[in-house]
């Protein structure tokens, strides 16, 4: 799928366009190479003789989202896969007589249980942002769960519609957000405090800042403000640099209490 706003990137002009949903789509773990990446189309080549490529997970993917659930246990050669595509934003096919390539570029999605394995840090360190989900231990909380799961079950449309103006509003502040940031300003002393907050914690490489900036620049439209500000980073960081963090034997601290301590310590 092009984007509407850039033009065609297939090259095939836009003849006829058409505009079609955000693709979201599920990886399984247990999917096969050529089901990711793609293959020769077996049923046009034995009933038709022609030699055409069947599109994988990735090219469907394009322009959308790819979700993995339990991400953690995903096989190691697929994990390669997806770090190439990441790194280069396209798939390069080279097998049974085809050769080709084209534009994958999605957001990866991840969920998992840490207690039933690590993830690979390559692969980690693909991820903008980072959450913990935990059962809530207040009662309140656990309460108003428990009556909206029931009332969807109950009566799933009726669920929905009372929470569309919720969701529209929302919409409406995502689409206000998106036209308001390219012309977000980041100043100086935010990329420089951005920069010392990474180097304080040791994260490799530069993507951490990377993300804390994109992040921080994404809250701040989304609040419908102009400038960057250091609250906007010491709200982002925790998500942006928790799983960025190498292990320390010295430190039995979580990585979010570290992160935590170190924002309190290089953010004024």
């Amino acid at each position: 799928n092009c984007d509407p706003g850039v033009g065609c990137a297939m090259g095939c002009g836009c003849a006829g366009t058409t505009f079609v949903p955000v693709p979201v789509i599920d990886l399984p773990l247990g999917a096969s190479e050529d089901r990711l990446v793609g293959a020769l189309d077996l049923e046009r080549a034995l009933r038709r003789g022609e030699k055409a490529f069947e599109p994988g997970l990735l090219a469907r993917a394009h322009r959308g989202f790819l979700y993995i659930d339990e991400v953690n246990l995903l096989e190691d050669h697929l994990v390669d896969l997806l770090l190439d595509v990441a790194a280069s934003g396209e798939n390069v096919v080279e097998r049974e007589g085809i050769s080709l390539r084209h534009p994958a570029r999605f957001v990866l999605i991840g969920s998992g249980n840490p207690e039933e394995g690590e993830l690979r840090p390559q692969l980690l360190d693909r991820f903008g942002l980072a959450v913990e989900l935990r059962t809530p231990q207040d009662i309140p909380t656990r309460v108003e769960v428990v009556r909206r799961r029931d009332s969807f079950d109950r009566d799933a449309a009726g669920f929905m519609a009372r929470f569309a103006p919720q969701e529209l509003a929302q919409r409406e502040a995502i689409i206000a957000a998106r036209a308001l940031l390219p012309d977000v300003e980041t100043p100086d002393e935010v990329l420089t405090q951005a920069a010392t907050l990474c180097q304080a914690l040791g994260t490799d490489g530069l993507r951490g800042e990377l993300t804390l900036l994109r992040a921080a620049r994404a809250l701040t439209a989304l609040e419908g403000r102009a400038e960057i500000s250091l609250a906007d980073l010491r709200r982002v960081a925790l998500p942006a640099l928790r799983h960025r963090l190498r292990r320390n034997p010295l430190d039995d601290s979580s990585s979010s209490s570290r992160v935590e301590r170190a924002v309190s310590e290089t953010l004024p």
